[in-house]
């Protein structure tokens, strides 16, 4: 098999006085290869360092790098501001890559990617592109990864601030949620339907539709919902040849703390949301108490739309949050997972989610997503888990031909040193431990005769998450991370609050002494659960209160077994189903 050969780059400042001696430049210093950048298709970055480690960058493709950089340098700052910027700027420079495997689809995919990974670093404040440019099957497709990771690599010899290591960008929360990402077959038919029912019922003129969109944790939602957003706006831009969607307004909403502030860093960087329109990226409380039924928003899409409250409480007036959003909205876009519902709050009547979904159904605004894309294991590893969240059975662990870590641990600090291990391999990527709340946490107030909120079981413990004290720069580091990102938070046990909606290369799980084993099936017991929100009564339509712990404390035990990307380290306190596991690992 012949050797992929080296990209060819060319560093230059981005000016009019550079450009003029653009062929020259790169002849002298280039030599023979410079016809991979004169006369094939290249990609080019332009950045500007506005302050110490703080950029705005754009990223582009051509056939033709000299007319191309003219025209971003003469016509497009006329027409765009942060052209304007750009090219006024005294320390803006150009990249220019090239290589001898550039075709017009390779240099598209590698200019989509080029984004994915710029608008996911911490130092790059600004990504000015405006379009995704996702390519299906081509010649060269098959080359596409290894080609961009030498590309990265020698950018990254030329500027580590803007160009970090693979590893640390693909870690990141905004990484994994970014709309730059290669969608599935099945993503992309998804997508295409629900925009073509954005654009009927919006030609219609209708209100309050919904689109309901369901799938398993890790079947891909938050991707598919982030594209969708992203291309929404790009629709609706003025130039925009699509004129039911040009103007048309997007709202993006998510009843997630720490999933929130992946999705507004992403809408900031990407241009999305401003200080004239801050609120495009929000909780749906904060929607709802913005807008009137009288001035219906076009488009809300909802991700984790499970987590919407089904009643009142004291920071919501309404009854229902769902059906409020599409009161206040043409078109609703709900992602939703019953599996996934976790306190009272969230709880739906089954007859109500039913005459739901088969409203949608009958509209044809129902899309199920049927794939497993979070857990890199071989399917017989995945009935497993499956299995045990959803039979409530434990049957014996198989060999994963993939190379899926599934491991059962005899002590919660033999697990928990196995995931420090694997946090501290850079390949190995963020590893965390989280458990069942079944120890108590009392949000900002600290118990009486401990240091911290604890899980603790026999003379081991570890705090439970957000509690460890951090330092100033610490703190202003973290202010945009999620929990998992944080460094302190190897020192944590997360919980079903601070790790839903994201993955971790490997997730150590504590099944807390709620969770049972008897005659041979796991048995939930709330009397062991310190999660209220799960096991207090909730009031249903007719007015009986009505326990749903058993729902509810199996949701929280699936959450926490769907986050491990690459492996799974369990530990149970109760004994009958630790010696369960135990045996079920001998096979």
């Amino acid at each position: 098999m012949s050797k992929i050969s080296n990209p060819v780059i060319y560093e230059t400042d981005y000016s009019y006085e550079a450009v003029k001696s653009l062929e020259g430049g790169i002849l002298q210093e280039v030599g023979p290869n410079a016809k991979y950048l004169l006369d094939y298709p290249t990609v080019y970055i332009v950045h500007d360092e506005k302050k110490s480690r703080e950029f705005s960058v754009y990223i582009g493709e051509t056939s033709d790098i000299r007319q191309r950089t003219k025209q971003h340098l003469i016509e497009d700052p006329k027409k765009r501001e942060d052209w304007e910027s750009l090219a006024n700027s005294d320390n803006s420079k150009m990249y220019i890559i090239g290589h001898d495997y550039f075709n017009k689809s390779l240099t598209l995919d590698i200019e989509n990617k080029l984004m994915m990974y710029m608008s996911s670093i911490d130092s790059v404040q600004s990504v000015y592109n405006r379009r995704t440019n996702q390519q299906k099957e081509y010649y060269t497709v098959d080359k596409l990864d290894e080609i961009f990771s030498n590309i990265w690599r020698k950018l990254r010899k030329k500027n580590k601030t803007l160009f970090p290591v693979e590893k640390i960008i693909k870690d990141s929360a905004l990484f994994k949620a970014s709309p730059f990402h290669k969608l599935s077959d099945e993503q992309i038919q998804a997508k295409d339907k629900v925009i073509l029912k954005i654009m009927e019922a919006l030609t219609r003129n209708q209100s309050g539709e919904l689109i309901l969109v369901t799938g398993e944790a890790g079947s891909g939602k938050t991707v598919l919902m982030s594209s969708l957003f992203y291309e929404l706006k790009q629709l609706a831009q003025e130039e925009s040849e699509n004129i039911v969607l040009q103007e048309a307004n997007s709202y993006l909403l998510v009843n997630h703390e720490q999933q929130l502030k992946v999705y507004q860093q992403i809408a900031n960087k990407l241009g999305i949301t401003s200080k004239k329109v801050p609120n495009l990226v929000s909780k749906p409380t904060t929607f709802i108490n913005n807008h009137t039924p009288e001035e219906k928003a076009d488009v809300v899409i909802v991700d984790e739309a499970h987590l919407l409250w089904t009643q009142g409480k004291q920071s919501y007036r309404g009854k229902n949050q769902l059906y409020d959003l599409m009161d206040r909205a043409k078109v609703v876009v709900a992602v939703f997972d019953i599996n996934q519902v976790l306190t009272t709050e969230q709880y739906w009547e089954e007859e109500e989610l039913l005459t739901l979904e088969h409203e949608a159904n009958l509209k044809g605004n129902f899309i199920h997503l049927e794939n497993q894309m979070r857990i890199n294991a071989s399917q017989s590893t995945i009935n497993w888990i499956r299995s045990m969240i959803d039979d409530r059975k434990i049957n014996p662990i198989l060999n994963d031909i993939k190379g899926y870590d599934l491991k059962i641990f005899n002590h919660p600090k033999e697990l928990y040193e196995a995931i420090k291990e694997k946090a501290k391999d850079e390949n190995s990527g963020i590893s965390r431990i989280t458990a069942t709340f079944d120890w108590e946490y009392v949000d900002k107030r600290k118990p009486e005769n401990d240091d911290y909120w604890r899980v603790k079981i026999g003379d081991w413990s570890l705090p439970w998450n957000l509690q460890l004290p951090q330092m100033k720069e610490q703190k202003r580091k973290n202010r945009n991370l999620s929990w998992a990102e944080q460094e302190q938070t190897i020192y944590e046990v997360g919980s079903t609050f601070t790790i839903q909606g994201f993955d971790l290369n490997y997730a150590g799980v504590i099944i807390g002494p709620s969770v049972k084993y008897r005659n041979g099936e796991i048995v939930f017991d709330r009397s062991f659960s310190q999660n209220k929100k799960a096991t207090r009564q909730r009031t249903l339509k007719n007015g009986k209160k009505e326990q749903f712990s058993d729902m509810l404390l199996k949701n929280e035990l699936n959450v926490l077994l769907t986050r491990g990307v690459n492996g799974l380290y369990i530990y149970a306190v109760d004994e009958e189903l630790q010696k369960a596991l135990i045996n079920a690992a001998k096979g």
